[in-house]
């Protein structure tokens, strides 16, 4: 199985659907979800940790 066919799949629902609001949704939650995994382990960390 393809390691992209869920995000393939979460495209072809939006363009189905007709539901582009949900793209900057998901983009923003993805990107805050990647910036706590590196900053876990650095010494942003607690700067990171209190916008939150």
């Amino acid at each position: 199985m393809n390691k992209f066919s869920l995000f393939f799949q979460f495209i072809g629902f939006l363009k189905q659907r007709k539901k582009y609001w949900l793209l900057p949704i998901v983009i923003i939650l993805f990107l805050l979800g990647i910036l706590l995994v590196f900053a876990q382990g650095s010494v942003v960390a607690p700067f990171v940790y209190t916008l939150f």
